[in-house]
């Protein structure tokens, strides 16, 4: 836990600095607080991309209790905050036969590859044998980044040439991992979005051969979002949620953005558990979510009175 504490703690420091600034001096000397705190508490809270419901509802939360100081107005945020994202997080993972196969959506730019590389990374250091399917068949030199990335971390590939099915690719893939008894497969795609259709047909047709290969080929469909981009973000969660049942996000990029909270409109919004985020560049800089983790990693001692 001081691993991930220290992780998050660093990969957070835009956000938590933004938002700690700004409430360095929003309750008065003598704790006096005025009708222009409020409005001010909310535009802190819209600045690090909560979303305008979230902040409404934080704010109505600082409004119940006695609030005399920052540090009160942190502890209240802190326990709203940890309520609010435990909520989406499912509570007991249920048992999965091996191999566990992952499928993994996201926009190109948006950190599939590397999030890929580093989920890679973490089942390896844990001893699983993994393999990767190079289903982006379509951006040049797809396949050979991903290849790259499985030689650094141990994990095998399975890959067509350039201009391949997709399909045809995650059906090997899927075959190859049960015959090498595999522990995981991590199933990379495209990211392209010139059409919602064309990435709804190819998607799903992934998934489709998957399910083919074993009825419940994938257990997880997880969708990479780059936090840097906020609303951005959220926006494709929606659309990629009509498309394919996304079971999990990725939140990558972590470390580059002073819009932390949009972890917390997303799950707000759109009940899908957040199940990893990136914080770094190292292949290790990839960790599973933890709310209460999360919320003392932005909010950084909340707890002590000032």
């Amino acid at each position: 836990m001081s691993g991930l504490w220290s992780r998050l703690t660093t990969g957070l420091t835009k956000t938590r600095t933004a938002i700690s600034e700004s409430l360095h001096n929003l309750v008065p000397a003598g704790g006096r607080i005025q009708e222009e705190t409020w409005e001010e508490l909310e535009e802190i809270l819209l600045t690090a991309d909560v979303g305008l419901d979230v902040a409404e509802e934080l704010i109505a939360a600082v409004k119940r209790e006695h609030i005399t100081s920052v540090a009160d107005i942190k502890d209240v945020l802190a326990a709203k905050l940890k309520e609010i994202l435990a909520t989406e997080q499912p509570q007991n993972a249920i048992p999965v036969e091996p191999p566990l196969v992952i499928l993994v959506v996201g926009v190109n730019g948006a950190g599939k590859t590397t999030s890929i590389a580093k989920l890679a990374a973490h089942y390896r250091q844990g001893g699983k044998r993994v393999m990767l399917a190079a289903c982006d068949t379509f951006r040049a030199a797809a396949g050979e980044q991903l290849a790259v990335w499985g030689h650094r971390v141990g994990a095998e590939l399975v890959a067509h040439q350039e201009g391949s099915d997709p399909g045809a690719v995650a059906y090997d893939a899927a075959q190859a991992a049960l015959a090498r008894r595999a522990d995981v497969l991590i199933v990379d795609t495209a990211g392209r979005l010139q059409t919602k259709k064309n990435l709804m047909q190819e998607l799903a047709k992934i998934q489709r051969v998957l399910a083919k290969v074993r009825p419940d080929f994938p257990q997880e469909t997880y969708l990479v979002l780059d936090a840097t981009t906020g609303q951005n973000a959220l926006s494709q969660a929606r659309l990629f949620k009509e498309v394919v049942p996304i079971t999990g996000i990725i939140l990558a990029k972590l470390d580059g953005t002073a819009k932390g909270g949009i972890a917390v409109a997303i799950q707000r919004e759109l009940k899908i558990p957040i199940k990893w985020v990136g914080v770094g560049e190292g292949s290790e800089d990839l960790e599973p979510f933890d709310p209460q983790t999360f919320v003392y990693a932005l909010l950084e001692n909340s707890s002590e009175r000032s």
